[in-house]
């Protein structure tokens, strides 16, 4: 789920990522690093900066006279979400940078490999020395041990040789180079800040003409566009499954982004969950606005509910769970309305957003106090009244009891549970730090709705349904409902596209 950011001449390359990286913050809240490339005069070759720590972007990079030591033109930077690799290891935090045979690199990756453990396994036995437990690192030694000539031949080598998610920023004294896995589980951006007075025309993959060599633009590749909103940049496109992005001085000069790609897989599996939850509902994700499609999920749920006002009500009264459910919230009072069944979306929840880190603590009695410390109920928008809750998901499940809890104290006189995806089944290996099958709250009640309704403490249970789900997403050409048209639904449905090594074991480590 990280949020990674790359940027290629720019005068002001490393303010611009911390400012990409802030909006990029909703993606990892554990680290966060930035990686430059300059010049050295005294040296006489160019160098890369490094500065990263524990915590929020803010607060890793809370000094100015760090921005002063991070110069350069170019640079990347990333906001941790750990799956692979301890959360509070100080070398686990991205980027990682290297010197080696072909120069400088640095490398950020969104994802999860999911034949890390074989490509462990055999580097150890050839005498790999790892410094990090993080999946990434690996990357690193595939592109470092190559026997390629060039460095980009290098680079593709070694992701010729990784399996599973990967979106990838990578950093050499060169070129700033974006990667996406094949299957394309994991979102990447390509976005252009033009020079003043010049104007960019669409794009359909690539830029409509060569720009004056004199005006020099600033590329950027980031997992979602919302980060290029913040520093006035423009979404040219999504980096395509299985593509490798190559930007240099000559696409400045003439404004052509050179690319190739990886071998083909036998289907896409982009991340439906990016649509559900991961992703800012300002973002375009997969091609398409987030917003939009979480309002047609929420419409999809409107639907599947069948809810109605009884005898004593003019109108639903519905309420989301801020704020990653606002959105499909809006669509299923929309929907409601349209199809006779009278509805009004009320702010019953209102969320504290300087809720930091302080409350993540372990034990059921920090976790209530999280709950209460991160959301308030308004008493008199629910006391009396039957509402209808919408929620993005349930994963334990803990969190959502102590939330209708704490919806209980403000005395409603019903409570009905909408949630916007279907039951999470199963683990996630490939970049979403869902627990083992034992912990999540659907599996441990069999996927049986009524037991989770009554552990819950609610009057009634809705999921959406896998295949209201699926036909709420955008569809793409070439791809059917029976390769769940083109997106990765494993948490769901149990169908994994890419095979995982010893995949219970994997996820008991990570855990």
């Amino acid at each position: 789920m990280c949020g990674i950011f790359g940027i290629y001449n720019s005068p002001g390359a490393s303010l611009q990522t911390f400012y990409g990286l802030h909006a990029l913050q909703h993606r990892g809240q554990e680290a966060a690093g930035i990686v430059t490339s300059d010049f050295d005069a005294e040296k006489d070759r160019r160098v890369f900066r490094i500065h990263k720590g524990l915590g929020l972007v803010n607060e890793v990079f809370r000094n100015e006279e760090i921005f002063q030591k991070l110069s350069g033109a170019s640079a990347i930077g990333q906001n941790r979400y750990s799956t692979t690799g301890s959360g509070t290891s100080l070398q686990n935090i991205q980027p990682f940078a290297v010197n080696y045979k072909s120069g400088n690199l640095a490398l950020t990756h969104n994802g999860n490999l999911s034949n890390q453990r074989t490509i462990r396994q055999k580097l150890r036995d050839d005498g790999v020395i790892f410094q990090a437990t993080s999946d990434t690192e690996l990357i690193l030694h595939l592109i470092a041990r190559s026997k390629a000539e060039s460095q980009l031949e290098q680079i593709r080598d070694a992701l010729t040789q990784i399996q599973g998610a990967f979106s990838l920023v990578i950093l050499t004294d060169t070129h700033l180079i974006a990667a996406r896995d094949p299957q394309g589980f994991r979102p990447l951006s390509l976005g252009i800040k033009k020079p003043p007075g010049k104007k960019i025309g669409k794009t359909t993959g690539k830029l409509s003409k060569p720009l004056v060599p004199a005006e020099t633009p600033e590329y950027i590749v980031a997992s979602e566009t919302c980060a290029f909103d913040i520093i006035s940049a423009k979404y040219l496109r999504e980096v395509e499954p299985g593509e490798i992005v190559f930007i240099d001085r000559n696409t400045i000069e003439t404004g052509h982004i050179t690319s190739s790609f990886l071998p083909k897989a036998p289907r896409k599996a982009r991340c439906i969950f990016e649509f559900v939850y991961f992703s800012r509902p300002d973002s375009t994700v997969f091609g398409e606005s987030v917003d939009k499609v979480r309002r047609k999920i929420g419409k999809g749920l409107s639907h599947e509910s069948k809810l109605k006002p009884d005898a004593t009500e003019s109108y639903l009264t519905v309420i989301s769970v801020p704020d990653s459910s606002n959105t499909a919230a809006l669509g299923f009072v929309t929907e409601s309305n349209k199809f006779g069944t009278p509805a009004r979306l009320e702010l019953g929840l209102i969320r504290n957003h300087y809720v930091g880190r302080t409350f993540i603590q372990p034990g059921d009695h920090a976790r209530e106090i999280k709950v209460r410390s991160k959301y308030n109920t308004v008493r008199g928008v629910l006391k009396g009244r039957r509402i209808v809750v919408v929620d993005d998901s349930i994963v334990r499940g803990t969190t959502s009891k102590l939330l209708v809890k704490l919806l209980h104290e403000a005395a409603p006189k019903e409570i009905h549970l909408c949630i916007s995806s279907p039951p999470i089944m199963n683990p996630c290996f490939y970049g979403m730090d869902f627990p083992t099958k034992d912990k999540l709250i659907a599996h441990q009640f069999g996927g049986n709705i009524e037991k989770i309704k009554d552990f819950l403490g609610v009057e009634s249970l809705q999921y959406l349904s896998l295949k209201g789900l699926l036909q709420s997403v955008p569809h793409h050409a070439g791809e059917t409902e029976s390769d769940e048209y083109g997106y990765c639904t494993a948490c769901f449905s149990g169908h994994y596209p890419v095979p995982v090594d010893n995949a219970t074991t994997v996820k008991e480590e990570n855990d």
